[in-house]
């Protein structure tokens, strides 16, 4: 299996992205990884690896693919990609087109990886909209949110397709037996919500290939009343991001009440294997990143602000997600859902 890595995506490349790449490398023996990126900095950067042993030992399966141009956050996606054809994207993307790779990870460009992979890798016949899927850190039942902010305005249709497609994921990445789907909704009778999510239960109801739950409110959203929670990407990165604020509060004003007393410290320290066990149950690094879903191949979003655990995590997450075949399984149960089609 042959995954590609851009070398020159996120906040800290390439040394993470690097650093990341071999530690897959040595943990997974029948990993292949294609770095992306200006070859001589690659290189160099390879070179610094702490441990050259162990980065010799997996050279064999490790190549530099050149492309010395560099797609930012500043620049238009769509006119990035035009432009910059010597891009880590439009190469890397490439490969995966032809076949001589199976995924392909990135911790750039959100933008650019969407319309990097609709126009370069391809929609999976019938699927509508792509959709970004996050784990949310919920413990002992992670859940996954899709769509997390691909799709700002999305058709019905487009909905019940995302509950299709993180279902699969789940299935074939997380080991869920039939993973409970549920409705991003104001409430949770079936009459809630504006049309949109009036129509989208009503289609959901119907007879799918995945196991519907019902509406599902956002202060449930942790509760672990669902496996995945399908929403329109404007709704669903309010959830992810109010999630994200309130967990780094939580933990804030936890320390900082803890801190304010002797007791507190004392207590702090009495707790501290606790306070790191949940503090790791609500690590997103572990994660890796957001699957793409819904191409022709197994791409990953990585944050922006990965570190070297995070690439090796979100490695670990495409292999995991071409190992389950979930591209192929998201292929064959898309013509099983009952939508009503509307033209794009």
């Amino acid at each position: 299996m042959k995954i590609v890595v851009d070398a020159m995506g996120g906040d800290f490349a390439p040394k993470v992205n690097v650093d990341g790449a071999i530690d897959a490398l040595r943990a997974y023996a029948d990993l292949e990884i294609a770095l992306v990126g200006p070859q001589k900095l690659i290189e160099e950067t390879m070179d610094a690896y702490q441990d050259q042993t162990a980065a010799k030992a997996v050279r064999s399966r490790l190549c530099v693919v050149d492309a010395p141009e560099v797609i930012t956050t500043e620049e238009h996606p769509v006119m990035a990609l035009r432009k910059k054809k010597q891009s880590t994207f439009v190469v890397g993307m490439d490969m995966v087109r032809q076949k001589e790779a199976e995924a392909f990870v990135s911790a750039g460009s959100t933008g650019a990886l969407m319309a990097g992979a609709m126009f370069k890798i391809g929609r999976i016949k019938g699927v509508k909209r792509p959709a970004l899927a996050t784990l949310l850190p919920v413990p002992n039942r992670p859940l996954l949110l899709v769509d997390a902010g691909a799709n700002t305005d999305c058709k019905p249709e487009w909905i019940v397709q995302f509950a299709m497609m993180g279902s699969a994921y789940m299935r074939r990445v997380m080991q869920v037996e039939k993973p409970q789907v549920g409705l991003l909704n104001i409430g949770v009778e079936e009459a809630k919500g504006n049309e949109q999510a009036q129509s989208t239960y009503q289609l959901m109801a119907k007879p799918q290939p995945f196991e519907f739950a019902g509406n599902v409110e956002a202060r449930d959203a942790l509760a672990g009343q669902v496996d995945v929670l399908a929403a329109d990407g404007f709704a669903g990165n309010v959830l992810l991001k109010n999630t994200e604020g309130v967990i780094s509060l939580m933990f804030g004003m936890l320390k900082q009440g803890l801190m304010a007393t002797t007791k507190g410290k004392i207590a702090a320290l009495l707790a501290k294997d606790t306070f790191r066990t949940l503090k790791r149950s609500f690590d997103s690094t572990e994660v890796g990143g957001a699957p793409l879903l819904g191409v022709e191949g197994a791409v990953i979003k990585a944050h922006g602000n990965s570190n070297a655990r995070a690439i090796f995590c979100a490695i670990r997450q495409a292999r995991q997600m071409v190992e389950g075949g979930v591209v192929d399984l998201i292929r064959d149960e898309v013509g099983k859902l009952s939508v009503d089609e509307e033209d794009d």
